[in-house]
């Protein structure tokens, strides 16, 4: 019996493997043969490159790779977010965990409303003030759009991190003389660590993916972001899904290394704020 129930558990987990791999799987044979579609087992009959060597060597008019620049503009639209957002939430989430003052309860209740409407609502205002500031279809006013999402959840997760680190830590250290500042540098943000790499993976994930709002803000070709080129290769006449699916393994491989990069914090991060201590 013991047998019989371990080949059964072995056999939903490799179900479930397969499940979740099969879309990957005929992704990457989408990819590998952007002439004819995978049949029912992805594998590709005739592999080729030319897909992959067409999207990432593609050159404008003037010789230059646009494929690279597009990607360092994303790299650094979706960096720049994820430290936009981390400078400006840990200390706000510090002051909301550990202070009492007027308009905190009315803080909460504001930044829990901003998650409640999906970015893309205020694209008409955000559009406006860019323009007036002269901000649009330049890369530092997607960034400030960005950290417009990113802010309030990263203060929320924090704020549940900060939560999780019993006072009695600050207070031991400032007994020995530290100040609150230095309790807050080398007491508190070592012991949060996990958090703060969530978190900011979670913010550079949304500036990565996002399409609706880079499509509306920008316009020269050099600086969109790659979701905005994926959608390029999808018109309303044509569609290339082998570039596209092309383009769609490159751009998950930074989210793929940051993932494993940060592999040691993630679970640590995610429960961080669950038991208050």
């Amino acid at each position: 019996m013991k047998v019989l129930k371990s080949l059964g558990v072995h056999a939903i987990i490799l179900s479930a493997v397969a499940f979740a791999l099969y879309p990957v799987l005929w992704v990457v044979s989408l990819a590998l043969s952007p002439n004819e579609p995978p049949g029912a087992i992805p594998w590709p009959s005739d592999p080729s490159l030319d897909a992959l060597s067409e999207v990432v060597l593609r050159q404008d008019d003037e010789g230059t790779y646009l494929f690279l620049m597009q990607t360092g503009a994303s790299l650094l639209v979706a960096f720049a977010t994820a430290f936009v957002a981390i400078l400006i939430a840990t200390p706000a989430a510090y002051a909301l965990s550990r202070f009492r003052f007027v308009g905190k309860d009315a803080s909460l209740s504001a930044l829990l409303a901003t998650q409640m409407f999906p970015g893309v609502a205020a694209a008409i205002p955000l559009y406006l003030l860019l323009d007036a500031i002269g901000l649009i279809d330049h890369l530092g006013g997607l960034v400030l759009v960005y950290a417009t999402t990113a802010v309030p959840f990263a203060i929320f997760q924090l704020r549940g991190a900060f939560d999780g680190i019993p006072r009695d830590l600050e207070e031991a250290a400032m007994v020995d003389g530290a100040t609150r500042l230095q309790a807050f540098r080398l007491v508190v943000l070592p012991t949060v660590r996990p958090a703060l790499a969530v978190t900011a993976l979670f913010a550079f994930m949304t500036a990565w993916n996002e399409f609706i709002l880079a499509a509306t803000f920008l316009s020269r070709e050099e600086i969109f972001t790659l979701p905005v080129v994926l959608q390029r290769y999808v018109g309303e006449h044509r569609a290339q899904w082998g570039h596209f699916a092309a383009g769609a393994i490159v751009v998950s491989v930074p989210v793929m290394a940051l993932f494993y990069w940060l592999q040691r914090h993630l679970v640590g991060g995610l429960t961080a704020g669950g038991v208050k201590g």
